[in-house]
């Protein structure tokens, strides 16, 4: 984790500062003494290694410095104040996409080849063809500003919560469904699945108690980079729907050449994701006999 971390650091590190444009240009350009100031101030006039080794050096203690734009402001604390809005979007995210997707799927693997697995495949990848910076503004359109029964952006009551919601989960949806048809179809035809039918167990048992344990190892396998993709992939969906999220600010920093910000939210999101894979690998112990964690 820690080298990858530290190429995450370093790419970005030096990609945001090769990009045009600075943290101090405005569209009234300061005066060259200011600019200078500050840029003395921030250590931003030493040669760039010589930046990179101090902001090595602060990261590794987890200072990420202050926010260029916001000079009151930590990247950290920016980040932590915005990170409970991104977990929540993401977190009911996924659980809609598992609370539809599971069943969707299981009910497929269990009806294949029939209209109950034709149906809701097709929908599936519809919602794997669709980007959710198209399907949010249809939402919008349809149910905010045509039917006018959900409010269109924003982040308060639990109806500004829909909208954005679906908008993030419709893709996890179809993904969720076609990984635990394909894993449940494998699993039914092992030998385990036979005996216990055999025996004359009731289908409902075979699949809950029996099936459902291995045919989600490829939902499981997936829910990692998932989870880290709900969070940090609702950049445009913060975005379209004006919620003041981690991706939010990420867009602004990046507009604004915020580089610490920046380099903050990334470094946050590439720990954030190797921490759900490691989550994921340990889970498999317990999922599958088979593996055995020492």
């Amino acid at each position: 984790m820690v080298p990858t971390l530290w190429v995450v650091v370093t790419i970005t590190f030096f990609l945001i500062r090769l990009a045009p444009g600075g943290p101090f240009q405005a569209e009234r350009d300061i005066p060259a003494e200011a600019k200078a100031a500050l840029t003395a101030k921030y250590g931003l006039d030493a040669p760039l290694v010589v930046q990179y080794g101090r902001y090595l050096a602060n990261v590794a203690r987890f200072d990420f410095g202050p926010s260029y734009k916001f000079p009151t402001r930590s990247v950290r604390e920016i980040i932590l104040g915005a990170l409970p809005v991104s977990l929540q979007l993401g977190g009911m995210a996924m659980l809609l996409a598992l609370a539809i997707g599971i069943p969707t799927g299981t009910l497929a693997a269990m009806k294949q080849n029939t209209r109950w697995d034709h149906g809701p495949m097709a929908l599936a990848l519809l919602g794997v063809s669709i980007p959710n910076f198209v399907l949010g503004p249809l939402l919008v359109y349809v149910f905010a500003l045509t039917l006018r029964w959900l409010p269109p952006a924003l982040w308060g009551s639990p109806s500004h919560k829909i909208l954005p919601v679906v908008t993030l989960a419709a893709i996890y949806i179809a993904y969720v469904a076609r990984l635990t048809r394909g894993g449940m179809l494998e699993v039914t035809r092992q030998d385990f699945i036979r005996t216990a039918r055999a025996k004359g167990l009731p289908e409902r048992t075979v699949v809950v108690r029996h099936a459902l344990r291995g045919g989600l190892l490829p939902v499981v396998s997936f829910l990692g980079p998932a989870m880290a993709r709900a969070v940090t992939g609702a950049v445009v969906v913060e975005k379209i729907f004006a919620i003041p999220g981690v991706g939010q600010s990420f867009v602004n920093a990046a507009f604004n050449r915020d580089y610490t910000l920046v380099t903050g939210v990334v470094i946050f999101y590439a720990g954030l994701l190797l921490v759900l894979n490691l989550l994921v690998d340990l889970a498999y112990g317990f999922l599958d006999p088979r593996v055995q964690l020492e």
